[in-house]
Formats: structure tokens, sequence, C-alpha cells
């Protein structure tokens, strides 16, 4: 199949293409069947409770993973992004449902094949083969962190963390807040104002200054 420059760029920074030139991934790809899927923004790409069906690559645009709380609360898990792979510890789960409802947030293309495809390519490509068990393994990890963050961790403990990770990703202790508040509370599953409640108590101990979206950590060693 001939894809665009775009959707080949997208796939080198897959973890399942780690270590493969471009031509190696065209040649992996074209032996089997594979093909575009466009979605709108806003749509349901797939809801918590029904099986995964296909092998998904996102090639461009923004998937939205929520889990309802307890409390019945959407509780943003994870963002799939550019390059991203799409549930592949459920792609052959006994059970393999679908443990989050998954919107799209602009409009998304995915790189699309069938399971059956996609295990036949890793039976005969081994170093796809080993890339998926290392990319399960990151999935796993990933999993784990994120239940202890959000089973374990305060309101104050999840804003501190989301601090200092921002920091670290921007290389500034001066940050720019990457979405808006609102969204930011939902991805700890906690309420806007809890969250502006914990900022506004850090801006008084001088651990921190608030300014719009613009947040200058003040004392770093504070939020550790």
């Amino acid at each position: 199949m001939l894809m665009e420059d775009s959707v080949y760029t997208a796939l080198q920074r897959c973890p399942l293409f780690a270590g493969m030139e471009r031509m190696e991934i065209v040649l992996a790809l074209n032996a089997f069947p594979c093909r575009i899927v466009d979605y709108a923004r806003h749509e349901i790409y797939a809801l918590a409770g029904l099986p995964l069906g296909y092998a998904d690559i996102v090639v461009s645009g923004t998937l939205v993973c929520r889990m309802a709380s307890l409390h019945g609360r959407p509780v943003e898990m994870t963002r799939l992004k550019k390059g991203d792979m799409v549930a592949p510890a459920l792609l052959f789960a006994e059970n393999g449902v679908m443990p989050v409802s998954v919107e799209t947030d602009s409009k998304v293309r995915v790189l699309r094949m069938t399971k059956e495809d996609f295990q036949e390519m890793m039976d005969k490509n081994s170093r796809l083969r080993m890339n998926f068990i290392r990319l399960l393994s990151t999935t796993c990890l990933f999993l784990t962190k994120r239940t202890r963050m959000l089973a374990l961790m305060t309101v104050r403990e999840k804003v501190a963390f989301f601090l200092l990770k921002e920091a670290r990703g921007q290389k500034s202790q001066k940050i720019v807040l990457p979405r808006s508040r609102q969204e930011i509370a939902d991805s700890f599953g906690i309420q806007k104002y809890s969250l502006k409640r914990v900022l506004a108590e850090m801006e008084k101990e001088g651990i921190l200054m608030v300014d719009g979206r613009e947040i200058t950590i003040l004392k770093p060693e504070e939020l550790k």
C-alpha cells in the first residue's frame, strides 16, 4: 500500500518500529493489508466495554482515553498522539474489551490492520516482535504508575507531581500549562475547584507564582 510521507514519519516515532529505517517499515507493511482511517473532531473512537477489533497506530491528531470513576466522574487516563499504538496490551487478551472510552480531541488518522494480520507480521519479523514486547512492558509500567497516582496520591501530591513533570518537559521553572485547568483536573480525577484551591495554597506559601496559564516554580524542593 502506497502511503503519504507524513504517515511514515509518524510510524518512525512509534515504538513498534524502533530502530527501523523507513524502507524497512515500508517492506514490513507492504506485505500485509493495512489502511488509513479518518475520524472527525469529537468523534467516538471506542466505548468502554466493547472489544478492541483492530491494531491501530495514530498517525495524526489526538485521542483522549477516559475511564469513569466510582462516582461516575470521567477521569482522563492518557492521550494518544502521533506514533502511539492504541491499547497494545489488549490486542491478544482473552477478554480484550476496552476499559476506557476513547474520543478524538481533533481530527485523527490511524493506520489500521486486523489483529490476524498484525500477529502474522509479528511472527515474520523478529525485530517487530521484540519491539512489541518492549511496548507491552512500557505500557504496563505506565499503567502501574498512573494507577498509583490516581489511587494513592493526595490532591496536593498530584498537583506537585504534575508541575515537576511539566518543568522537566519544558526544561524551565517557568512553565505554561499545556491544557485548561478543567482538563488537568479531569486527568487527576478531581474537581477543578480542588485544583485551583491547591494552586492558591501553594502560591500563598511562596512555592509558586501563578499568572493565568503561566506558573513559575519558586521552591521546587517543596514539591518533592
